[in-house]
């Protein structure tokens, strides 16, 4: 029966977090969940025996935290994925985690659908990372992508729009329904966007575009656009 659902564990040393989690995810007819621990020892143990294909795994817990337990799945088998739950926006632990190889940063706090979500597009091979997250990760991360303009110059409008949206946090079904278009044409342009600023996923496109003030360059590009078109219009007045 549970051979095509998709197979957790959740690791949270919280008994009222893991009860609640429980409740969300089995209203949800493609999940089922394996097992729980309590810290990460126990974490480790239940990966080894039940195979699972997602771990919902808490950062601060006792005797192995969350950080320490992810390392340790890494290096057990890289095709589990990792969905870490917080209460905290640490920026030096999120980003820690990423580094390490998190699937996925999500609030405790988020709402049952965030989650369910983001779990569904790890399984899927995407990353994700929780809305309220975005900017304060990445506010002053540093690396190696070159911030010259002629970077964005070379998106198209519309390739510049679909890329400020992700920066946001916004999956391709949201961005579809933003901006009136298919779904699929969504992904297309996500596609061609990917490939012209050489990243491989909506988390480095995010990084990506927050070190190069995406923000600040599309508002200032279209505030340039519409002035534009306004002293055209005023011309052929």
């Amino acid at each position: 029966m549970s051979e095509n659902k998709i197979k957790l564990i959740i690791v949270d040393d919280h008994d009222l977090i893991r009860e609640g989690l429980n409740r969300i995810l089995s209203f949800e007819d493609d999940l089922v969940i394996l097992g729980e621990g309590k810290n990460g020892k126990e974490g480790l143990e239940l990966i080894k025996t039940l195979t699972p294909e997602i771990v919902l795994l808490d950062i601060n817990m006792p005797e192995m935290n969350g950080i320490e337990t992810l390392k340790k799945i890494k290096e057990y088998s890289k095709d589990i994925k990792v969905v870490m739950l917080t209460v905290e926006n640490d920026r030096r632990t999120i980003n820690e985690a990423i580094d390490i190889g998190a699937d996925a940063y999500v609030l405790k706090e988020s709402a049952g659908s965030e989650i369910t979500n983001a779990i569904r597009l790890v399984h899927s091979g995407e990353k994700y990372i929780d809305k309220a997250l975005v900017k304060i990760i990445f506010s002053d991360i540093k690396n190696n992508f070159n911030k010259e303009k002629s970077i964005l110059d070379s998106l198209t409008d519309r390739e510049l729009n679909i890329l400020f949206e992700i920066s946001t946090g916004l999956r391709n079904k949201e961005i579809a329904e933003k901006l009136f278009l298919s779904e699929k044409t969504i992904k297309n342009y996500v596609t061609n966007v990917f490939r012209k600023i050489s990243v491989e996923d909506r988390v480095q496109a995010t990084i990506f575009a927050i070190n190069n003030n995406i923000e600040e360059y599309y508002y200032s590009k279209i505030n340039k656009d519409t002035s534009r078109y306004f002293k055209i219009n005023n011309r052929l007045d």
